[in-house]
């Protein structure tokens, strides 16, 4: 996909000597977790014609770092007398602490044609250090500019950029069929993917960014198409008789993992990218499903019936080894590996209802995520394992929600008629 729209600056700096490094504040991961306090003053706007972006590029950064449930942001009734200006004195630290803030984020807007620029500072009132960045960008995008200022505010308090930008690819029936969609993180700019008008399942987005995957029956056959995000052209990859689906990328995109009919039951396959080296994985006279690949990719889960009901194992891909790790439960299915690497997520039935959970890679630490809300099933890992994406029957029709990897701060990211499931998570569009 085309990025460069955008251009930027990163800068750091501190504003007293010897204070070394910025400390990370937070992990969301920790059971001490507690939202960092931010103040955010409004982007003064510094363009020929006045107009509203500045304050909507304020509000999209208000709701960006809210929703990444990372933060506390400060009323802006408790702010203490604010005027424009690149840097700060002790004393003026000292006003912006007392507000509760333990750091501040503020900046300028320049409108010039069809063009834009933002320039933004973000202190540490704490240790006083003080980041600038510069972006610069098309008008009609200034969203995806805001998103990239609040992943670097979020990889200021964590040491790792957000995920602000990516989006999520899913199966909705809005049109009366089932076709694939995608939506960004922050539940906005909705795209139709596929439009054939056909039943359309199983959305995987490749790790280079540049491909879903997707199992599709407009020739009556379960087949496996690929999306091609940068011209918006599809084309059959795999049409083999009998089943195609539940596609899962390697790490490196160069191959994929899937499932596919053999004899009366269904095998996990790997496919290279190209079409070449078709290979079966498992030999079993029991269904296997659902491929996930660790991120090393060194390691396959899936879900298997061979012990009569479906759990979850995994196999070593070098020794063709694979263990049981599931045992709570009579149904586990829907494994997703943490890119993390430390942690699978999945959907499992206790008395008569899905939940969530994730579990330790040696079976140990088997988390309940989710509980009295509802069916929840497909969960799937955000790119840097601080979120966890799944569909939910709490609010009638099954709709997305995101919360955070320990189970906290559910929200719901879709809203359409018809209900949206299987989720798909993109990589992020910036590096690090």
């Amino acid at each position: 996909m085309k990025r460069t729209f955008l251009a930027f600056i990163l800068t750091s700096m501190l504003l007293l000597p010897n204070l070394g490094v910025a400390r990370v504040y937070i992990d969301i991961g920790s059971p001490t977790f507690r939202p960092f306090p931010i103040a955010i003053t409004g982007f003064k706007d510094l363009s020929p014609v006045s107009g509203d972006i500045a304050k909507s590029i304020h509000a999209i950064l208000l709701n960006d770092l809210t929703i990444s449930g990372l933060f506390e942001i400060v009323e802006q009734e408790d702010f203490p007398q604010w005027q424009f200006k690149q840097r700060l004195s002790d004393e003026e630290c000292q006003e912006w602490l007392e507000s509760g803030a333990e750091a501040l984020a503020w900046g300028t807007v320049l409108q010039e044609g069809s063009r834009i620029n933002v320039h933004f500072w973000f202190l540490d009132l704490i240790e006083r250090n003080l980041t600038t960045g510069r972006y610069s960008g098309e008008v009609g995008r200034f969203r995806e500019i805001v998103h990239r200022i609040g992943n670097e505010i979020i990889r200021q308090v964590t040491g790792q950029k957000g995920v602000l930008d990516t989006q999520i690819a899913y199966v909705s029936k809005y049109t009366g069929n089932k076709e694939i969609h995608s939506i960004n993180f922050d539940g906005h700019n909705a795209v139709q993917i596929t439009s054939n008008r056909s039943i359309n399942l199983s959305p995987a987005w490749s790790p280079d960014n540049r491909i879903i995957a997707y199992t599709c029956f407009r020739r009556r056959n379960p087949d496996l198409y690929f999306a091609d995000l940068s011209n918006k052209t599809h084309r059959l990859f795999l049409g083999a008789a009998g089943l195609n689906a539940a596609p899962a990328w390697s790490p490196d995109s160069k191959r994929l993992a899937l499932m596919m009919r053999r004899g009366g039951s269904s095998e996990i396959f790997l496919i290279n990218r190209d079409g070449s080296n078709l290979a079966q994985l498992t030999h079993t006279s029991y269904n296997e499903a659902s491929p996930t690949w660790s991120p090393d990719g060194r390691r396959l889960a899936f879900v298997s019936d061979r012990t009569g009901s479906p759990q979850i194992y995994v196999m070593d891909l070098a020794s063709k080894r694979t263990v049981r790790l599931t045992y709570n439960g009579s149904y586990n299915a829907s494994p997703d590996w943490s890119p993390r690497g430390d942690r699978i997520a999945y959907c499992g039935r206790l008395e008569r209802r899905f939940d969530i959970f994730t579990i330790k890679i040696d079976g140990s630490e088997n988390l309940m995520l989710t509980s009295e809300a509802g069916g929840n099933e497909d969960p799937v890992w955000s790119p840097d394992g601080r979120y966890i994406v799944f569909s939910s029957t709490r609010s009638g029709n099954p709709h997305l929600f995101i919360m955070n990897a320990n189970g906290t701060n559910p929200r719901r990211l879709t809203r359409n008629e018809g209900g949206e499931t299987q989720p798909s998570w993109s990589p992020r569009t910036d590096s690090e």
